[in-house]
Parts: structure tokens; C-alpha cells; sequence
């Protein structure tokens, strides 16, 4: 025991470090649920799955979480995108609050009997909420204006691109009609309409490429449960990791950007695109 004791001394470490055993941990019910949610989110890397998790009070630590993660092959393949000439990008301005500025802009899919679908898809730019989307063979300004006049709350203004259906004379009546502003990209321009372009990107790749729709009736199911599911459940990292829905009602209770919640993690700038002054919008 002494020799002991003075070896420690020697080597400056405390006995009890000696004397630890390592207590193998429990990670069974952390690893069977990551694998769950990774067979129902093929898409979602150890970020998200680690968010949902620790939601769950299963995991705490992301480190643990990312151990687990690499142990059972759970990594997401990334797709090689094609390299582009960098050029200098001023930030977006972002809204300050819910309901200022909407996106919007169409995705097409294709069920089982080979039919073309469309889908309107529409964004708050502020708290990444989608309101609502449309899911149908032919989508007109009509419609569109239809189905805008349902929905509960509009905001100032939206941004869109100038295809047809947006540019359309029901469109512009009714934004006449509901006070909205309707802002038009620059042609061949999609950056400019940056919200849009990354929402599509996220349900195209988790929901349009996921799925095999065998009606439209099908597919209008599996769009609104994705929409329910985006909006109430995922977490998004440009929130601090909130759901969209949480978001906007942490903003309701006063403790959105300017109060005692976390603010958005890139609230400052939005690395996608020219400021509005500089798009050259058509305004209506």
C-alpha cells in the first residue's frame, strides 16, 4: 500500500484515478432509437437526430451521440455538388418579424402512374414556417388566390419568381384587394429568392424523393403530414435548433430575437443572396 501510494506521488497522479475501473455505459435504448429515427429520416444527419434525441431526455452529450452515430454507419451520403466561380454576395436582409415576408415557388413530382404533379410551397422568411402548400396536377393564379384568401393570417409581402401563375391577373387583384405587395425576382435569378430555393431543397430531399405516391390523393396526405412534421417536430439549425412552430411562438410570448431566447443563428446575415434594394424588384 505504501509503495503504492508513493508511486502516485512519483508519477503525481491521485490513487483514486489509479483505482478507477471504467463503468461501461447504457446506450442500448439511445442506440435503438437513433436507429428508428434514422430508418424513418434517411436524410437527417447526427445534428438533428441529436436535437430529437435529447428532446426525448435520452442523450445530453452531442459527443455520445455522434460515438453512436459513426458505430452503427448511420452517416448521411452527401452528394458532390459541382464547384462555382465565388463571387463577392452583399447579406439578405432578413424580416424582423413573423408574417412580413413570405415566400413562394412551385415543385414538381410524379406519382406512380407516371402523372406530373405540382406543388406550391410558401415560407416565412422569418421563422421558416410553411402556412400551406398546394398539391395538384395544374396549379392556377386562381387557385392560388383561392387558396391565399383560406389561409388565417397574411403578411406584407411576398416574393416570388415570374412564372406565369404568379404574374397572372388574379394574383395581382387580389393582392390589390388584400393589401399585399408582391415582389418579382430578376429573371433567371433563383438566388434571390433564397427562402424558397432552401425549403424546396429540404422537401425534395426528404419528403418528393422519399416517397413512392401511388394517387394525388396519396401524395397530398404525405405533403401535409411532412408539412405538420417540418413545422412541429424538426428541428432547424438556423433556429438555434427550434422547430419553426416554436419559433414563432416564442416570438408571440415576447423572446424572439431581441428577447431571453437564444437568437437566430444568422440573424445578421443571410449569405445567399443581394440585399432587397438591390434586387430590382417589380413591386405590384
Amino acid at each position: 500500500m505504501h509503495s503504492e501510494r508513493r508511486a502516485c506521488w512519483m508519477v503525481g497522479i491521485s490513487r483514486s484515478v489509479f483505482r478507477y475501473q471504467v463503468q461501461p455505459g447504457d446506450d442500448e435504448d439511445l442506440r435503438a432509437r437513433l436507429k428508428a429515427l434514422a430508418g424513418q429520416y434517411p436524410r437527417y444527419g447526427y445534428k438533428l437526430l441529436h436535437q430529437i434525441a435529447k428532446r426525448e431526455e435520452l442523450v445530453v452529450n452531442a459527443k455520445r451521440t455522434y460515438r453512436i452515430y459513426r458505430e452503427e454507419r448511420l452517416q448521411v451520403r452527401t452528394k458532390r455538388r459541382r464547384k462555382l466561380q465565388r463571387q463577392e454576395r452583399v447579406p439578405m436582409v432578413l424580416p424582423s418579424r413573423p408574417m412580413e415576408r413570405w415566400s413562394m415557388d412551385f415543385q414538381s413530382g410524379q406519382t406512380a402512374d407516371g402523372r406530373r404533379f405540382r406543388v406550391l410551397n410558401i415560407v416565412d422568411d422569418y421563422t421558416r414556417e410553411c402556412p400551406g402548400q398546394i398539391v395538384d396536377f395544374s396549379i392556377t393564379g386562381e387557385r392560388m388566390a383561392r387558396f391565399l384568401q383560406t389561409l388565417a393570417a397574411l403578411p406584407r409581402e411576398i416574393i416570388m419568381d415570374n412564372g406565369p401563375e404568379f404574374t397572372s391577373k388574379a394574383m395581382f387583384f387580389w393582392a390589390q384587394e388584400a393589401g399585399i405587395k408582391l415582389r418579382f425576382i430578376d429573371p433567371g435569378k433563383p438566388i434571390q429568392n433564397a427562402f424558397a430555393e432552401s425549403f424546396n431543397g429540404r422537401f425534395r430531399d426528404t419528403c418528393l424523393n422519399e416517397h413512392w405516391f401511388t394517387s394525388l390523393a396519396d401524395a397530398r396526405r404525405t405533403v401535409d403530414a411532412w408539412r405538420q412534421h417540418y413545422n412541429q417536430e424538426r428541428p432547424h439549425r438556423a433556429l438555434n435548433y427550434r422547430t419553426p412552430t416554436q419559433a414563432r411562438l416564442d416570438w408571440e410570448e415576447g423572446c424572439g430575437k431581441a428577447g431571453r431566447c437564444a437568437s437566430l443563428e444568422n440573424s445578421s446575415s443571410f449569405p445567399l443572396s443581394h440585399s432587397p434594394d438591390d434586387w430590382g424588384f417589380l413591386t405590384l
